[in-house]
């Protein structure tokens, strides 16, 4: 893409190439993600050497340990995302699938098809392995993508970004497949490209996203805040809860999936709490909990309304509760329906927690870590979806397509309908 071209006139060359986007083959899509598994690791060294300056300056400005976390890119990261992009090669082709087909009447066919849609403007923290994600997503589902990425990543991005977007020009990708905005100015321009930008996703704070909503005209998709739950339940199996817990709040704690806030029955509080606090211990976990959870162990002590907190480090929340009606009601109130999680042996108290929770994801005896596009098989994911129109959970491919009705016919009018010449038989086939 052309460096000189403005946002609005960049993303109105995007929108005509994006139908181009669309009608490359499937071996076309899947050559180009190949290629660009091969150049990342063929070129891996240089990456790996932007990296390392983007993790120096952070040193240097004392950014936030959880950020850095974010932002380092190594040989374990690029691993990771070269497997997703296996993973997506694998996969059936989104797109150009018949969804429904039925006969209006005889000779009078529709089809709903499955197609990209079309120009997705992405805007991401620091983490370099989104880069290759949203990119490798986009290319699969047909879409061209508009890249901003956090200024942390600013040399780790631009060594993916050239990358991924010169192989797919010289695999055969259109040039307005995919833009790289660099300028911290270039998310206002891109703001107001509702014209010829379809979609947003903005990943960041809930601050953040808060903005992106309200100054834009362009659909919004994604989650401001991830405050995950893990309510341990009085038929739980003890020796789960605390190997599940220690895992949702310590496997990864800078992810929006790590549990913030863990909820625990009122009748095996004095006999669990210790257990788990040992647990928690060994991962060095900062506990905050109510006055009743003080009493119990030792933590620094909380308020009851106080349970809005997304602390990506470290630190949890505890609550006791009095049974599955009082967590279900905590939960949706302070929590951010992202993805929470229940642990008990008893199915039916589970199938009740898992129906009324509203959450995009509710879990049974597992780590709420598992909320992942590429941990549930859809080769990475462009973000996590809270809302509850055209994706929620993690956004995958499908996430990423949308739908057009194809309407066959042989002369057919509406007159002859609306007169009673001819009559609808709706036949599916």
């Amino acid at each position: 893409m052309n460096k000189e071209l403005n946002m609005l006139e960049a993303t109105k060359k995007m929108k005509a190439d994006s139908y181009k986007m669309a009608a490359l083959s499937l071996d076309v899509r899947n050559t180009i993600l190949k290629n660009v598994k091969e150049a990342l690791i063929l070129n891996q060294e240089a990456i790996f050497e932007a990296n390392k300056k983007d993790m120096l300056a952070a040193e240097e400005n004392g950014i936030a340990e959880s950020v850095k976390k974010r932002l380092k890119f190594n040989e374990a990261k690029l691993k990771d995302v070269t497997d997703g992009i296996d993973q997506l090669i694998s996969l059936n082709d989104p797109i150009n699938q018949v969804l429904l087909e039925r006969e209006l009447d005889e000779g009078l066919c529709l089809v709903r098809m499955s197609c990209p849609i079309g120009v997705i403007g992405i805007i991401f923290e620091a983490r370099p392995d989104a880069l290759v994600q949203i990119s490798s997503l986009c290319i699969k589902s047909g879409n061209c993508a508009v890249l901003k990425g956090g200024k942390e990543t600013t040399n780790t991005n631009k060594a993916l970004f050239d990358i991924i977007y010169n192989t797919a020009i010289s695999s055969g990708a259109p040039e307005g497949c995919m833009l790289q905005a660099q300028g911290h100015n270039e998310i206002s321009e891109l703001l107001a490209c509702n014209k010829y930008v379809d979609l947003l996703i903005p990943r960041g704070s809930n601050q953040f996203v808060q903005y992106i909503m309200n100054n834009t005209k362009i659909p919004v998709m994604g989650h401001a805040d991830g405050i995950c739950h893990t309510y341990i339940h009085e038929e739980a199996d003890l020796e789960k809860a605390c190997r599940i817990l220690f895992d949702a709040k310590t496997q990864y704690t800078a992810a929006c999936n790590a549990t913030e806030t863990l909820l625990i029955d009122r009748s095996i509080a004095t006999k669990a709490l210790p257990q788990i606090a040992q647990a928690l211990e060994k991962g060095n976990v900062k506990i905050h909990g109510t006055k009743e959870v003080s009493e119990i162990i030792s933590c620094e002590c909380m308020e009851e309304d106080a349970f809005n907190t997304e602390y990506l480090d470290l630190e949890i929340s505890i609550k006791c509760v009095s049974g599955v009606e009082e967590a279900i009601e905590h939960i949706n109130t302070f929590g951010s329906h992202h993805t929470d999680c229940i642990i008990t042996e008893n199915r039916e108290v589970a199938e009740q927690f898992m129906a009324l929770v509203d959450s995009a994801g509710t879990y049974l005896n597992c780590s709420t870590r598992f909320a992942d596009g590429f941990r549930y098989g859809f080769g990475a994911e462009v973000g996590i979806s809270t809302s509850k129109i055209h994706a929620r959970g993690p956004v995958g491919l499908e996430g990423l397509t949308t739908y057009k009705y194809k309407l066959y016919g042989d002369g057919h009018i509406v007159a002859e309908y609306a007169q009673g010449v001819r009559q609808f038989h709706f036949k599916d086939l």
